[in-house]
């Protein structure tokens, strides 16, 4: 796995992507990433629900989910970048969805919640630029409520070898401009999780070929 850039990095780049992050990405994955999105809320959120987005950056995800856990829901919009926040808001108030909305900003790999205190958590393409990504799949694992579901999206090995190796190429490229980059890479996560007791029951891959990304949802198994 390539090294992750650090917080400082990962912040600076954010701050500076953050008016132009929604498009940038949309473009770059050619819009694999919204169809990601829908995935994992079409799979995870109901009305009345309490969600986390971890890594919500400009909060397309967060939003989404917003709407469909309804009035009685309640979304936290949760990442590093103030900056990216700062956009989500923006957006919500528009939408006039603001108050059913919280913000908070931190360290994805130290949450700042309690255990169990979601009914649902969500990553979408987030887990990728962090320093130890099978220890923030965990940490997001750790605030999910049992019977809760656990929705990610991230970055992933391509399986074929010959695509695998011009990926790497295409790669190597990418990482010397970390605005293009984002600091994102293929992670694994999954085996961390099933360690942990979480069960799938839901797996997709979707993107191109070049840079496919992983779509999964866990749960985690209700208390005896």
């Amino acid at each position: 796995m390539r090294q992750a850039l650090g917080i400082d990095a990962l912040t600076g780049i954010y701050a500076r992507l953050a008016q132009r992050y929604d498009w940038q990405h949309r473009l770059i994955t050619f819009a694999a990433d919204e169809r990601g999105r829908r995935m994992l809320v079409e799979q995870t959120v109901r009305e009345g629900d309490r969600v986390l987005d971890a890594g919500a950056g400009t909060g397309s995800t967060g939003l989404m989910a917003a709407r469909k856990a309804g009035h009685s829901g309640k979304v936290t919009l949760f990442d590093l970048s103030d900056d990216m926040l700062d956009v989500a808001r923006e957006k919500a108030e528009t939408e006039a969805i603001d108050l059913r909305l919280e913000f908070r900003s931190g360290d994805m790999v130290q949450l700042p919640f309690a255990d169990a205190s979601f009914d649902v958590v969500l990553s979408t393409y987030s887990l990728c630029p962090l320093y130890d990504p099978a220890k923030g799949a965990l940490e997001l694992y750790r605030v999910l409520r049992p019977g809760g579901k656990l929705g990610c999206a991230h970055s992933a090995e391509p399986e074929n070898r010959a695509i695998k190796w011009l990926s790497d190429k295409v790669e190597n490229i990418a990482w010397r401009f970390p605005w293009l980059s984002m600091g994102c890479r293929a992670v694994d996560v999954l085996p961390a999780l099933e360690a942990a007791g979480a069960r799938v029951v839901f797996l997709k891959h979707i993107g191109v070929p070049l840079w496919p990304f992983v779509v999964f949802v866990v749960e985690k198994p209700a208390a005896p």
